[in-house]
C-alpha cells in the first residue's frame, strides 16, 4: 500500500495531558479509500472489506485514529502499523478445511454407548417395575 493513497488529518486529542492537550493537535486520523486503491489484489481486497466491513464508512473508507502517544508522529506511526497488521491478516486466504469422517472404531463405540443408555433407561420404565 502506497503511502500517497493515505490521508491524514489531525485534531485535539482527550484525555489527561494538561495545558498541552488543549492547544497541540496530535491525534492522527488516517482515511484509506479501500474501494478506490490499485495497490491492493482483487483477492486481498475482497477479504479485507468482509472481513473490516463494520470498520468502513458508507463510502468504503478505512478511518483509523489513534491518540496513544502526546506527539503526532508517533500516533502516525501508530496509525500505519496498525493498517499493517489489518492487511497482514487477510494477505493470505484462509485455509480450506479436508474434510474426514469418524475412524470405525469411533462408530462402533458411539452405537454401543448408545445401546447401553436405553437400556438403562428401559430398566426406569413402569412396566419394568410392575414386572418385579
Amino acid at each position: 500500500m502506497p503511502l500517497g493513497e493515505l490521508s491524514f488529518s489531525y485534531a485535539r486529542s482527550g484525555g489527561a495531558g494538561g495545558q498541552n492537550v488543549n492547544k497541540v493537535s496530535s491525534k492522527a486520523v488516517l482515511r484509506w479509500p479501500v474501494h478506490a486503491s490499485a495497490s491492493l489484489p482483487a483477492g486481498v481486497r475482497q477479504r479485507f472489506l468482509e472481513r473490516f466491513r463494520h470498520r468502513l464508512t458508507t463510502d468504503g473508507d478505512l478511518v483509523l485514529m489513534s491518540s496513544r502517544f502526546r506527539d503526532r508522529g508517533r500516533n502516525v506511526a501508530d496509525c500505519i502499523e496498525r493498517l499493517a497488521a489489518m492487511l497482514a491478516e487477510v494477505s493470505s486466504p484462509p485455509r480450506r478445511r479436508k474434510p474426514t469422517r469418524p475412524s470405525q472404531s469411533a462408530a462402533e463405540d458411539r452405537l454401543a454407548d448408545k445401546r447401553f443408555r436405553s437400556r438403562k433407561k428401559q430398566t426406569r420404565s413402569a412396566s419394568s417395575l410392575l414386572e418385579e
